[in-house]
């Protein structure tokens, strides 16, 4: 078979670390997937190892080991939706895995999009571990070929720079808008952290801003804002770049800054945004290891997985019992 065919590295073993045989954690429900059998989960993991096009500090390419390390020893329960069931685990994307450094970001993003695309075409819903935000254009750009999309990005910055030469994780909404984008709203956007005529590009494109402040003042009317963002779209795909969270709770990021949002506030608006059944990705960027203290940013990432995936059993389980 070819790489086309098998276009990921052998997933790792997961296994939880619990002495307590009652300790149901991620390691012990998320299993190797194929793209043949990756609809049959409820959702796929997807590593990114790639930090080639990050326009601050560099590390992220170490975000999916990272993440999924931190996912295998954490519980699945939640409280109100109950434990998380299977999931399935692709890998990492083999063309990327190691092999980026002698590619230029533009051919890293046209090969990570023929493999996002593929996942879709197999109607699996895919969990991106990333890597720099340069990957979110490939991970969306498939879906915008599909129908109508919108994003909504949790994010300090705007990312909707111009590509000049090559693109960078300051580029992708730019140019996914120029791809064809129907709707995008950003959460957690920080004030002080982005240029006017950035600000005035997103607004101008009928963008929503819901600002790190308004999401501490009231939760869920920022959700709703965000939910009504995307009110006119048929698919609505979820992007953290952890530099949303405040440099306290998320050191280990390209680009820390304070204001940011709390980790409380940040899961609560996953989990309200992720019921939504129009709901076809998410991923999580910019998660840079070395840059971290103490595993706080590894560990809020990979809880930030933990509430999606929890968010998605619920839905189902919603779907369930009005069937």
């Amino acid at each position: 078979m070819s790489g086309r065919d098998h276009p990921f590295t052998q997933p790792p073993a997961w296994d939880g670390d619990s002495s307590d045989p009652n300790d149901e954690q991620f390691g012990d429900v998320i299993f190797p997937a194929t793209l043949e059998t990756a609809a049959e989960e409820r959702a796929v993991l997807v590593g990114e190892p790639y930090d080639g096009a990050v326009l601050g500090r560099p590390g992220a390419s170490e975000g999916p080991a990272a993440l999924r390390r931190e996912l295998a020893a954490t519980k699945t329960h939640h409280f109100d939706a109950g434990p998380v069931r299977s999931v399935g685990d692709l890998g990492d994307i083999a063309a990327i895995a190691g092999e980026w450094t002698t590619m230029r970001s533009s051919e890293v993003q046209a090969t990570v999009r023929d493999v996002a695309a593929s996942i879709y075409d197999r109607g699996a819903l895919p969990v991106f571990l990333g890597g720099d935000n340069s990957l979110t254009y490939a991970n969306v750009a498939p879906l915008v070929e599909r129908g109508s999309v919108g994003v909504v990005s949790f994010d300090a910055h705007l990312d909707c720079r111009e590509v000049r030469g090559e693109p960078t994780s300051g580029t992708p909404y730019r140019q996914l808008h120029e791809a064809g984008l129907d709707a995008f709203a950003v959460a957690g956007a920080r004030h002080f952290e982005t240029s006017t005529e950035y600000a005035e590009y997103v607004t101008g494109r009928g963008g929503t801003i819901v600002t790190a402040d308004e999401v501490g003042m009231d939760t869920v009317t920022a959700a709703d804002r965000l939910r009504e963002a995307m009110a006119s779209v048929d698919t609505v795909y979820l992007s953290l770049d952890m530099d949303v969270l405040d440099a306290t709770a998320a050191p280990g990021v390209s680009a820390p800054t304070p204001g940011g949002l709390t980790t409380r506030e940040l899961y609560r608006l996953v989990r309200l945004l992720a019921t939504d059944d129009r709901v076809a990705g998410f991923e999580v960027v910019e998660c840079a290891p070395p840059l971290d203290e103490s595993d706080r940013t590894v560990r809020a990432g990979a809880r930030a997985v933990a509430h999606f995936l929890s968010a998605l059993t619920a839905r189902a389980d919603w779907e369930a019992s009005d069937g």
